[in-house]
């Protein structure tokens, strides 16, 4: 087991799982934590920019779903230099914005980016904490197509996978395939 499996192994530990947040049924994942280990969030955060600087992709942004993908998404982009997106919640950029609704997995929402946010053919990483059903994540795609971008790529800190976000995901947006996806634990 290389140095990486151990980062990743020390990363799982400082999960915390949270029961019935935020609705009864629902096992919540605090990522709290990893941000209160300066050390393993630096390991984190140099081992995904390597990947994505060396992953064979030019990507020319980054965009980040709120909230805790803003977390991950600034870091990241700091660290490739890529300039970052912020996908937001309903009424919360104020500058003209393009929407798509999608489904949770205890109910549904909106969310937004600026129109002026995302070019023709700029080719973007959707980051964002957990993959669950893989709804915010489609959503925020299908604005990238709809403002002329391409999205290139995916990136997670996890997945639930019994939700099959990453199926969903394959199956929703064009062109994506498994290889597109990558999800850290």
């Amino acid at each position: 087991m290389g140095e990486y499996d151990f980062m990743i192994k020390r990363i799982q530990k400082l999960i915390i799982d949270v029961p019935d947040f935020p609705k009864p049924g629902i096992l919540f994942k605090d990522i709290s934590p990893i941000f209160s280990d300066q050390s393993e969030l630096r390991n984190l955060i140099t081992a995904q920019a390597r990947f994505i600087k060396n992953n064979g992709r030019d990507f020319d942004k980054i965009v980040a779903i709120e909230s805790r993908g803003f977390l991950l998404g600034t870091l990241l982009a700091y660290e490739t230099g890529l300039p970052l997106v912020l996908a937001r919640k309903a009424g919360k950029l104020p500058r003209e914005t393009v929407s798509a609704s999608y489904g949770l997995e205890y109910g549904s929402d909106k969310i937004e980016i600026h129109t002026s946010d995302i070019l023709e053919d700029e080719h973007v990483l959707i980051v964002d904490d957990v993959l669950a059903t893989g709804g915010t994540a489609s959503a925020v795609a299908d604005i990238v197509d709809s403002l002329g971008g391409k999205v290139a790529g995916f990136w997670f800190l996890m997945e639930i996978k019994d939700l099959e976000g990453q199926d969903n995901l394959i199956n929703n947006c064009p062109g994506i395939d498994a290889s597109d996806i990558e999800i850290v634990l």
